[in-house]
């Protein structure tokens, strides 16, 4: 679906074999990625959100960031068909998405990326608070589900300011308000700054924290409140796949910025490089939206359980279902 015609400056007619070869391969992935990964996201995405909102009296700290990813991750799933199956420059993408809907399309987009990549940050950091006071409750549910609140809107008013450059990036000059801001590489910047190179660190150095503490042996270590050992595992696994998916969108935005931002002439076979980094990258970012359920529901002790409660629930739909002694027990401790 990536033409190449502008990969070597010259025209449709004298694409290279290599880079047919390369646009085969992308084509195939992200087929790929929308025939299976979008419905086993959908599917695994909607089951993890509605098991835990089954079984609220027993969701962890962990579990409101994965449903709030989750949330994320069916809008990301949302998106797929139109962004992968329309990329400006397909050579033969099925429709071909306007400038006016791919802006409309980045909002959406943006605002998910950023969920997705601040709530993985906070669970790092909440991870370290509860295994360090775990009688503070200060990373409690309660308070999760608020500060999970506060990343959506602050993820929308990120959005809408880079939103501004990129409207204007499009716009007649003509327009007063829009005179000095007409740079779409402002708001990639924007978003590279506010939507990698805070929360990556962030999310490592909570990493790194509760490193120090499991080597350390304290009294604390024996309080209940703490969180499943297992859980550690779980996030270490978050965090790696969640911003390696990542890495290459905001590394490609950041290329295209630097490039654009010197004020010269850039070769046509560079940025022929970066745009089918810019595909690539994009196809992985969109397939976090199902690898990352697929982690939790291998990785996570009390889905299945949770996910078991549901279907029975389903099943009996408006009568009334016997209590289950195992889950009865889990909200008990």
């Amino acid at each position: 679906m990536w033409g190449c015609g502008w990969f070597n400056g010259t025209g449709r007619s004298e694409e290279p074999p290599a880079c047919q070869d390369l646009q085969l391969g992308l084509s195939v992935l992200s087929l790929l990625c929308l025939a299976a990964g979008v419905p086993i996201g959908l599917c695994y995405n909607g089951l993890l959100v509605l098991a835990n909102l089954h079984s609220k009296n027993s969701m962890t700290m962990p579990d409101v960031y994965f449903v709030n990813m989750a949330v994320a991750g069916l809008v990301l799933n949302a998106l797929a068909p139109v962004c992968l199956l329309g990329t400006p420059g397909s050579a033969w993408a099925p429709w071909s998405v306007s400038s006016e809907a791919h802006i409309a399309l980045l909002i959406p987009f943006n605002v998910s990326s950023l969920v997705a990549t601040y709530s993985t940050t906070l669970l790092s950091l909440d991870h370290y608070i509860e295994r360090a006071l775990p009688r503070t409750h200060m990373a409690s549910v309660h308070n999760t589900r608020h500060v999970c609140g506060f990343i959506w809107g602050g993820a929308l008013l990120t959005s809408f300011s880079s939103l501004l450059f990129y409207i204007c990036s499009r716009v007649s000059s003509r327009v007063l308000e829009c005179a000095k801001m007409q740079s779409a590489e402002a708001a990639d910047a924007i978003l590279v700054l506010i939507g990698y190179v805070v929360p990556a660190p962030a999310a490592i150095y909570g990493l790194v924290l509760i490193s120090r503490i499991q080597k350390a042996d304290t009294p604390l270590d024996q309080d209940t409140g703490r969180l499943d050992p297992s859980a550690h595992r779980l996030l270490v696994a978050t965090v790696c796949t969640q911003f390696g998916l990542w890495t290459p969108h905001y590394l490609t935005l950041l290329g295209h910025t630097v490039l654009v931002s010197r004020g010269k002439p850039v070769d046509a076979r560079y940025t022929g490089m970066v745009y089918l980094a810019k595909d690539l990258s994009k196809v992985l970012a969109f397939s976090s939206s199902f690898v990352m359920p697929l982690l939790y529901r291998h990785m996570n002790k009390s889905f299945p359980s949770k996910l078991g409660r549901l279907m029975k629930k389903m099943r009996c739909g408006r009568r009334h279902c016997a209590p289950d002694p195992a889950g009865l027990q889990q909200v008990l401790t």
